[in-house]
């Protein structure tokens, strides 16, 4: 057992994010048992807690959840040929280096993303890895590998694409599979890996690319997998002028439009991006109670445009938040997205656009509900001990910390969590990931992409 005395919380009760001071918190086989104040907590328990924290100097946070990545692109964030391009120009670009992916490649970079998720305070990833270059040993193995290495929560997304540009998708051949191939890879994984068990680690969602990469007949026999196994889809969706010009030629519809005729909406489905929606579109997502994964600082990167995240929310859409790939986001922050998301929403829509309590709420109790993760986002009895820990003395939040808690790590510019907790194991600790021998990854990662991957 694990008491952490003296926090001050940041949490939610009745769905409301609150501040709540000097509390102790009561962890147990990895979930949360009690919270508390610190004063009402019975110093003589029994049994007693095998450790104690004193977190009088920190702001604690529930993990955050992350509900869009592509862990393996840290091997070309920032690459120089493709820092101005539009997404199906950098697709087309990066998919000339993407094909020289291994299972070692995938890993590493896997193992950097992670550590930097881990780091910003999140503790559950969801990762849309859609690419096997034929004839490499690349498998989602080296995901689930990379995560269980660092200790991090995931749905490993099992991603697919099948139309390469032969038969008139953006991919090239060579990055394609058959169906058949992959709708048996997708039966394999689901059964060797999926655990759908309250608290699970590891989870396995089924995630053809995007319309313009998987056929009609994939999308269709990918969903009707899922279903039958009860796991999670996704895909990207609506990200696009392009992809809406592509879906219009090709199906004569728009995007979610045609997921909704391949029955690709609904409360087991969440889509990456969602950023050019028409009203009709918008009342389709809430009304099937269809997720959104938000990724602002991708969308910005990309000039994709500004998603109409207030009319999402006012309609009742469940809306979590993505740091999408570093290939097009550069960085793995996810407290920093949580304020960007802020940042852009009042851009479009002026200074109260989205409160700080509104951004909060996307990347804990939003993510959750886009995972159907119940019980992760809060910091309550019967939720995962996922815990971030900020220190209170951090100069980023110096004099905002005495104003608002809250506001200050909304605010403010926290450059990393002091500690942070996943199902009661401490992956972070001193601000340094715990698990892992980082400068060593990161030596060994800077060598590979010197020697394979840039331009």
């Amino acid at each position: 057992m694990i008491r952490i005395d003296h926090a001050t919380l940041i949490c939610h009760r009745a769905s409301a994010p609150v501040v709540m001071d000097d509390q102790s918190i009561l962890i147990d086989g990895g979930f949360i048992t009690d919270v508390r104040p610190s004063k009402d907590v019975d110093q003589a328990a029994s049994p007693p807690p095998t450790e104690i924290f004193d977190a009088s100097q920190h702001l604690i946070i529930p993990g955050l959840i992350n509900t869009h990545h592509h862990l393996y692109q840290s091997l070309t964030r920032g690459l120089k040929s493709v820092q101005d391009a539009p997404l199906f120009g950098w697709l087309t670009a990066l998919y000339q280096k993407w094909k020289n992916l291994d299972y070692e490649a995938v890993k590493l970079a896997s193992q950097i993303s992670i550590a930097e998720l881990l780091l910003s305070g999140c503790t559950t990833t969801s990762d849309h890895f859609y690419i096997f270059p034929q004839g490499t040993d690349v498998c989602i193995e080296a995901v689930l590998e990379a995560a269980e290495s660092l200790g991090i929560r995931i749905h490993a997304c099992r991603g697919s694409m099948s139309v390469g540009e032969s038969a008139g998708g953006l991919p090239p051949d060579v990055c394609v599979q058959d169906e058949k191939t992959i709708l048996a890879d997708c039966q394999r994984v689901l059964e060797q890996f999926h655990d759908s068990r309250p608290g699970a680690m590891r989870r396995i969602d089924l995630a053809p690319c995007s319309p313009f990469s998987v056929s009609e007949g994939l999308s269709r026999e990918t969903a009707a997998l899922a279903r039958q196994r009860g796991a999670l889809l996704h895909t990207h969706a609506a990200e696009t002028l392009d992809e809406e010009r592509y879906c219009v030629e090709r199906f004569k519809m728009r995007p979610i439009e045609w997921l909704d005729k391949l029955g690709w909406l609904g409360a087991d489905v969440y889509l990456a991006h969602c950023v050019h929606l028409s009203d009709d579109d918008i009342r389709r997502i809430a009304d099937t109670h269809t997720g959104i994964a938000h990724c602002p600082c991708s969308n910005m990167r990309l000039g994709s445009g500004v998603p109409p995240l207030r009319r999402l929310l006012s309609a009742g859409a469940r809306v979590g938040l993505g740091v999408d790939g570093s290939s097009s986001n550069d960085g793995n922050h996810l407290l920093a997205e949580a304020r960007q998301a802020m940042l852009l929403a009042r851009v479009a829509g002026g200074a109260d656009a989205m409160s700080v309590a509104e951004a909060f709420t996307l990347p804990t109790l939003g993510s959750a509900a886009v995972l159907n993760r119940p019980e992760l986002g809060n910091i309550s009895p019967g939720s995962c001990a996922d815990l971030a820990m900020y220190r209170r003395d951090d100069i980023a939040l110096a004099g905002a910390v005495e104003q608002d808690p809250l506001g200050a790590l909304l605010l403010c510019q926290v450059a990393r969590a002091d500690r942070v907790l996943v199902h009661g194991r401490t992956v972070v600790q001193d601000g340094e990931v715990a698990t892992i021998d980082l400068p060593r990854l990161v030596g060994d990662f800077n060598k590979l992409v010197r020697s394979r991957f840039t331009d």
